[in-house]
């Protein structure tokens, strides 16, 4: 097998700005083009416009580099971090091609780059490009096996003729779980959906080359399937099972893992039972990723990520009207004053699969993970791993609600802040990863 391209869509807007460095040219023409551009629609057209000239196309144009290691393209305004706490909008460049495409009233932004230098940017963006060695060459492989499992999952979709789908609602129940339900046009996004990917914008070092390098062709491999391999920021201590959190089909080499050379003394582990879980996520219990070791820390939480520094165990607080309000926003449900937030059903890991809410006015469960970090924060709870206490109850209604919590993300797969911890602890690379991806093997796919 030959290194595949990867189709990354960098962002959607009616208008693009761009800039390109170095002799592009269209697919269909030998021009030469380079400068400043802007892409937009006129008449159901797509226009491409510098300061001289004006491109017409029906639906889509893509401009190819004269050589991929001298040339690059910058995108203007590229949005990152999109609907959580750290959104923001920032100039990036990337290497490879750039494919322009209408999609209704807006128009995509796709790089199609090779997978390894899309990887030397994903471990960048991922994580500080001063990360340990060991952690880069785990990650590396990671991001390898799940970006080319994402690209065969989506072949054997289309061959079949399948949708993909995402949602379970009735009267009682909304479960609804997000992972490649809105990805047609394109491989993956270059946001945290996917895999966070800013080009050569985030500066890399030899480290992060030589960790891609090294492992080139590298992937995770279970029973000749290349893994679905995930990762989060903190697990919490245990990680989550697969199913739990996306799709219900159970990967044996993403389930639950104890982050630890042993099992903590003294718990309960099986988080599924509710007084395990509160007892679990109350307290601090000894793991990996139990660490506030500013060395370790800034190899994984980049410059917007460091102002968190409770991730391992948290707790925020709400009054009624701050809740009732924001499960109303975010739900698009008055659900009236909110009387009780009951645990449903857990994970592996302690997180919550289905929550019920309770108010004057409705009771609805909803779940997975991520629906619920959404529904109760302006952004997204750091995970779904939390304990609900209720105080001062005036006729039947809690005045304030106290969620105490345990990880950040979803907990499947690799915990990066664990791996961090394990790679400064001397641990070699397949080691990190055969401690989070029971018996899966590492094989070269090219």
């Amino acid at each position: 097998m030959n290194e595949p391209k990867v189709s990354v869509a960098i962002l959607t807007s009616k208008e693009i700005n761009f800039d390109l460095y170095g002799d592009f040219s269209f697919s269909t023409s030998t021009k030469r083009l380079s400068g400043k551009f802007k892409a937009y629609l006129q008449k159901d057209k797509l226009i491409i416009k510098d300061n001289e000239q004006e491109y017409s196309f029906d639906s889509e144009a893509v401009l190819v580099p004269e050589d991929i290691k001298d040339e690059s393209f910058l995108i203007r305004d590229v949005v990152i971090g999109i609907k959580f706490h750290w959104e923001k909008k920032e100039n990036q460049r990337f290497q490879g091609s750039l494919k322009l495409l209408k999609d209704g009233e807006n128009i995509i932004a796709i790089n199609i780059t090779p997978v390894e230098h899309y990887l030397t940017s994903v471990i960048s963006s991922e994580m500080s490009a001063y990360s340990s060695p060991e952690l880069l060459k785990a990650h590396a492989i990671i991001s390898r096996s799940w970006l080319i499992a994402q690209i065969e999952k989506s072949k054997e979709l289309m061959a079949a003729d399948q949708k993909y789908e995402t949602t379970y609602k009735t009267d009682d129940e909304l479960i609804k779980w997000y992972d490649r339900e809105d990805h047609t046009l394109f491989d993956v996004c270059a946001d945290d959906h996917c895999q966070r990917y800013q080009g050569i914008t985030k500066a890399f070092t030899e480290h992060v080359k030589e960790g891609v390098e090294q492992t080139s062709g590298l992937v995770l491999d279970y029973n000749n399937k290349i893994c679905d391999a995930r990762f989060s920021k903190c697990c919490g201590g245990i990680s989550e099972a697969f199913e739990n959190v996306w799709e219900p089909i159970k990967h044996p080499y993403l389930t639950k893992v104890v982050d630890y050379k042993f099992d903590p003394d003294n718990f309960e582990l099986d988080l599924t039972k509710e007084n395990a879980a509160d007892k679990w996520i109350r307290t601090s219990p000894p793991a990996f990723c139990n660490t506030k070791e500013e060395a370790v820390l800034s190899q994984v939480l980049l410059d917007y990520d460091q102002s968190t520094k409770d991730f391992y165990r948290w707790k925020i607080e709400f009054t009624q009207d701050e809740l009732s309000q924001l499960i109303k926003e975010k739900s698009g449900i008055d659900f009236g004053k909110i009387k009780d937030l009951i645990p449903i059903e857990r994970g592996v890991s302690g997180r919550l699969i289905k929550l019920k809410i309770v108010g004057t006015n409705k009771t609805l469960t909803i779940g997975k993970e991520l629906e619920i970090r959404r529904t109760l924060s302006k952004s997204h709870l750091y995970s779904s791993a939390f304990v609900i206490d209720k105080e001062d109850i005036v006729e039947d209604i809690p005045q304030k609600f106290i969620l105490t919590g345990a990880g950040w993300g979803h907990g499947v797969g690799l915990c990066q802040i664990g791996a961090a911890v394990m790679g400064e602890m001397g641990y070699r690379f397949d080691e990190i990863l055969l401690h989070y991806f029971k018996d899966a093997k590492i094989k070269r796919l090219y």
